[in-house]
C-alpha cells in the first residue's frame, strides 16, 4: 500500500513538471507597439513644432527569440514617417548565454555600430501584477536615477530574459516597458511561438565597431553644441 502510495505521488508530481514545462516558451517572436509622446520625449517647445493631434507617436517592432538569441529591430513598412528625427530605431542582436549585444543604433538618423555588454540593472520586482497580450505579467522597476524610474512587466510563461532594446535581467521576458512620465511606452501586442531560422539572426556587421561608452562620449560633444540635442543625450543612451 505504501509502495502504490509513492509511485502514485511520484506521477502526480512528474504529471505537473510535465504540464509546467508544456507552459513554457522558449522560441519565437513578440511584437511591441511603441507609443512615444513627443511633448514629453522633447519639452513643451516641441509644440512649437508638432501638432496636438500628432503628439503620440506610434511605431511597431519585433522582437524574435530562442533560449540563446534574440533580435529587437523595427517592422518592415511601407508607410513614410513624418517626423522620422522625434525618435531612434534600434536593432539589437544578443547572444543570451554571455550577455553580449550587437547594436545598430540610430542616432539623428546615423547609424552607429556598437558591440558591448548588457548593461546590469539593479531591478526591483514588486506584488503589482497585470495582463499584457494574454499573459500574467509581474512589475518591477529600475532606479535610473533620483528623478528616473523605468517599470517593466514581465511573463515567466516565456523563459527567455528578454525584452525591448538593451532591456533584460528579468526573471522572463518583458513584455511592458515605460519611462516613469510615460514619455515612451512599450507594450506587446502580439505573441506567436515558433522555432526561427537561423537566417532569422543575421544581418550585415559593420567591419568597424566600439563600445558604448565610447558612442557616448563622441554623441555628447556633438550634442553639447545645441541645447535642443544636449537635453536628449541621456534618452538615447538610457534605451
Amino acid at each position: 500500500m505504501k509502495m502504490r502510495n509513492i509511485k502514485l505521488l511520484l506521477l502526480v508530481s512528474f504529471s505537473i513538471g510535465f504540464f509546467n514545462a508544456m507552459g513554457q516558451y522558449r522560441e519565437g517572436k513578440i511584437l511591441y507597439e511603441r507609443k512615444t509622446n513627443l511633448y514629453k520625449r522633447m519639452g513643451e517647445g516641441a509644440s512649437k513644432w508638432v501638432p496636438e493631434k500628432d503628439k503620440i507617436k506610434k511605431e511597431y517592432f519585433e522582437l524574435t527569440f530562442t533560449d540563446s538569441l534574440s533580435l529587437f529591430q523595427q517592422k518592415p513598412t511601407d508607410i513614410a514617417d513624418p517626423m522620422p528625427w522625434g525618435t531612434s530605431r534600434n536593432m539589437v542582436y544578443r547572444t543570451l548565454r554571455n550577455d553580449y549585444y550587437y547594436s545598430v543604433r540610430d542616432i539623428w538618423g546615423d547609424a552607429v555600430h556598437v558591440e558591448d555588454s548588457i548593461p546590469n540593472r539593479d531591478w526591483k520586482i514588486t506584488d503589482s501584477k497585470r495582463i499584457i497580450a494574454g499573459y500574467n505579467c509581474r512589475k518591477a522597476f529600475w532606479v535610473v536615477n533620483d528623478s528616473t524610474k523605468i517599470y517593466a512587466w514581465y511573463a515567466e510563461e516565456i523563459i527567455p530574459s528578454i525584452g525591448p532594446e538593451r532591456f533584460a535581467g528579468l526573471p522572463g521576458a518583458i513584455l511592458g516597458l515605460a519611462s516613469e512620465d510615460g514619455g515612451v511606452v512599450y507594450f506587446a501586442t502580439e505573441i506567436t511561438f515558433f522555432q526561427p531560422q537561423k537566417e532569422v539572426f543575421e544581418f550585415k556587421r559593420a567591419k568597424k565597431t566600439q563600445d558604448l561608452e565610447s558612442t557616448r562620449e563622441q554623441i555628447e560633444i556633438v550634442m553639447s553644441r545645441n541645447k535642443w540635442w544636449k537635453s536628449d543625450v541621456g534618452h538615447f543612451f538610457l534605451w
